[in-house]
């Protein structure tokens, strides 16, 4: 562990923690790649054997970026977070509704898919291992949960778009070096 690793040796400092960055690129490469793979998936007919395996994979990737999601919650509320270089009030307040909403996304997208799998006869796998299911087999409601995760998978892609954006807009426009403090 190198000094800039532990919690405190950047307090004070422009870059957030090592923990911090590597989990925030792992969850974004994550998050792109699912909603890549759901988008496609979607497309595909009914019955396919692929369609089956991509689904399957889907969860268990699902799954595995919702437990890094909860690392990382966690390990916000403990390390130390660099403070947001001058701005307009408008453009704080911008940035942070856009980091609440996408965690709020990253949190309940997969909870609706995995509910939307507890209301049917297949479950949800976890690489392999069977999960407990919250429901029982019912068309309406896993639909219903299904079309939140789909709505909140759209909402998700919006709010990557106007992260990205602002942040490019800060490194490009502003100058300000924003993107150093999450940078690898």
């Amino acid at each position: 562990m190198t000094t800039t690793d532990s919690p405190n040796a950047n307090a004070g400092g422009t870059r957030y923690a090592g923990l911090l960055i590597v989990l925030h690129w792992l969850i974004a490469l994550g998050i792109i790649g699912l909603l890549a793979l759901g988008l496609y998936m979607v497309g595909l007919p009914k019955g396919l054997p692929v369609k089956a395996t991509l689904l399957n994979l889907h969860k268990s990737l699902g799954l595995t970026v919702f437990l890094l999601v909860l690392l990382r919650i966690v390990a916000r509320a403990v390390l130390h977070r660099p403070p947001l270089p001058p701005m307009p009030a408008w453009q704080r307040a911008a940035a942070r509704t856009t980091q609440g909403l996408l965690y709020v996304g990253m949190v309940t997208m997969p909870l609706a898919g995995y509910l939307g799998s507890s209301f049917n006869r297949y479950g949800t796998r976890f690489w392999g291992i069977l999960l407990p299911k919250w429901g029982w087999d019912d068309p309406h409601l896993r639909e219903l949960f299904f079309g939140i995760h789909g709505f909140i998978g759209y909402g998700l892609i919006t709010l990557i778009v106007l992260h990205v954006a602002g942040a490019l807009k800060h490194q490009w426009i502003d100058r300000d070096n924003l993107l150093a403090r999450m940078r690898p």
